[in-house]
């Protein structure tokens, strides 16, 4: 372990996993330190929606996470007495997968947790990022210069020291570093004592294999979540609550007490089944007050705990990584403001306040239908697919590192008939390059700041040359209708601006400006800009990059 390096990032779960390696991916000095021997062997967060599989793209383990679990052809949520029962309830959400191609050209990943964690830490270690596992954090204390943190091999003795620019907490709901800071969260807090069994069992007479299905049970003697985990394997997930207040303890979940609750699930009373694992669990809703304290920036559970309901907690830890690494690089380089990172606890919290606002409410709803109901169709399954694609693809940032024109209160837009507006993600448009190949322009997003123009907007490209030398950022312009055909007509109306406008995309794919139609002074106008997004001096007092920035028009 070395005795110094930009960042440090404490736990491995998948908000610290890809902090590591979204900030190996642009050349940072990162260390992660986790307490535990190794990656977690729980399924846990299981899907990755369309904005997540964006950002793996962005670092090169889409693929990967996504051939890590079944193909994502829609899934199901059924309310029922048992697996073999007929249904209470039941809402399909094959919609959302069908109509994917229109929004993004991502495709839904359905890893679980325990899946695409060694993924995300074999990519961070080929980037460069040290792991450490077995180890722990004892203490840190920040000074003018940096931090000091204090670490130690779990279950020994002797410490080392580490100095460090930044430290991302990531270490969980518990979060010893949030707790050290003395940041409280708001929100109910706990809400169930829950258990969680994985299971192998010989169930594929119950089992949707064309369709991933979330059975929830409800009867006089068991109540819970069963999800298959791995269907060619036969391995499978059940989640109960149990009650303190009753004297009830996770000591109770003996593998026989696990059995007969399978049992009795499945309706199967001889079933053989072999218990792999048994993990106490706390379902919570919370946010943080604060995402960042100095040089302390909170991600994953450390910032927010969700219910599971939605499949919002993982998918925002990995938004959460991405959003600090680009501004913690950029910040870093010498290219960006340390106020730069305030945005990120403007942007971020935002976030995690509605996600965990539309979670308790689909538990609410769900909470759920009593036994005895003829099978029917979630009355409100359109308008809760709508909300989780508005939060996922139509969400809308707010903070300094946005140069927004409008006084619209609404924080998300239908993806469907995006605006183009800063703020929200820039939409997705089919293009062709000069191979005739297909092209989203979600594809030139993740590396650095991208100008997009029309074709008489020629001169963005030499405005953006000369800005990017004299700020030293890098800038890639793309002329649609030059390089890349827009052959659907849809760029200029989804991005709203004419042939001679221009729309600045953020490295996360985030509009950060956008001008109509051409200024007086281009350079001008993309200097003020540029400064102003990344938190720079206004007089060219801003520290030069302590690194060179490429440039490139294409």
């Amino acid at each position: 372990m070395g005795d110094r390096v930009s960042v440090l990032v404490v736990g491995a779960g998948l908000a610290g996993l890809s902090s590591a390696m979204f900030l190996a991916q642009r050349g940072v000095d990162v260390l992660l330190v986790e307490r535990r021997s190794g990656t977690s062997p729980f399924p846990r967060a299981v899907g990755q929606n369309q904005r997540t599989m964006e950002l793996l793209g962005f670092g090169g383990v889409a693929d990967a996470v996504r051939a890590c679990g079944p193909a994502a052809t829609g899934f199901r949520v059924r309310i029922a007495a048992s697996l073999r029962g007929p249904a209470f309830k039941e809402a399909v959400h094959d919609d959302v997968v069908a109509d994917a191609g229109a929004l993004s050209p991502a495709v839904w990943g359905m890893a679980g947790q325990d899946k695409a964690e060694p993924v995300l830490r074999q990519r961070a270690e080929e980037l460069g990022a040290q792991l450490r596992f077995g180890i722990e954090l004892v203490s840190f204390a920040e000074d003018a210069t940096g931090l000091t943190a204090v670490l130690r091999e779990r279950g020994g003795e002797l410490t080392t020291e580490v100095r460090a620019d930044y430290l991302v907490a990531a270490d969980g709901a518990r979060s010893g570093v949030r707790e050290a800071l003395g940041v409280n969260r708001h929100g109910p807090g706990g809400l169930s004592h829950n258990i969680n069994m994985i299971f192998d069992a010989d169930l594929s007479e119950l089992i949707d294999h064309e369709r991933p299905t979330l059975h929830i049970v409800r009867n006089g003697q068991v109540a819970g979540v069963f999800a298959p985990v791995d269907t060619v394997n036969g391995r499978h997930l059940f989640s109960t609550s149990y009650d303190p207040d009753k004297g009830q303890s996770p000591a109770d979940f003996t593998p026989g007490r696990c059995t007969e609750l399978i049992r009795t699930l499945t309706e199967l009373p001889e079933l053989e089944v072999r218990i792999r694992a048994v993990q106490p669990w706390e379902m919570a809703a919370a946010v943080a007050d604060r995402f960042r304290v100095g040089r302390v920036l909170l991600a994953g559970d450390a910032a927010k705990v969700t219910p599971p309901i939605g499949g919002f907690g993982g998918n925002t830890a990995i938004g959460d990584a991405f959003d600090l690494a680009w501004k913690l690089a950029a910040v870093l380089d010498g290219s960006a403001g340390p106020g730069l990172l305030d945005s990120y606890d403007a942007e971020r919290r935002s976030i995690a306040e509605r996600v965990v606002a539309e979670s308790l409410r689909l538990r609410d709803t769900r909470e759920f239908s009593s036994p005895g109901k003829d099978t029917e169709q979630v009355p409100e399954q359109v308008s809760e697919q709508q909300k989780a694609i508005e939060l996922t693809l139509g969400f809308r940032y707010r903070s300094d590192a946005v140069l927004t024109e409008d006084a619209d209160p609404a924080d998300a837009e239908d993806p469907y008939e995006p605006t183009g507006r800063p703020g929200f993600r820039a939409p997705h448009v089919w293009l062709r390059n000069r191979d005739s190949e297909q092209v989203s322009t979600v594809d030139l997003f993740g590396r650095g700041f991208v100008l997009l123009s029309g074709v008489t907007g020629g001169f963005w490209t030499d405005a953006a040359k000369q800005v990017a030398a004299n700020l030293g950022v890098a800038v890639r312009t793309h002329l649609i209708g030059m390089e890349l055909t827009d052959t659907d007509g849809r760029f200029h109306p989804r991005y709203g601006i004419d042939t001679s406008g221009a729309s600045l995309v953020r490295p996360d794919g985030v509009v950060a400006w956008r001008s109509a139609a051409a200024p007086d002074n281009p350079v001008r106008t993309l200097s003020h800009v540029l400064t102003a997004v990344l938190a720079r001096e206004s007089e060219g007092g801003a520290s030069a990059p302590r690194r060179p920035k490429a440039v490139a028009s294409e």
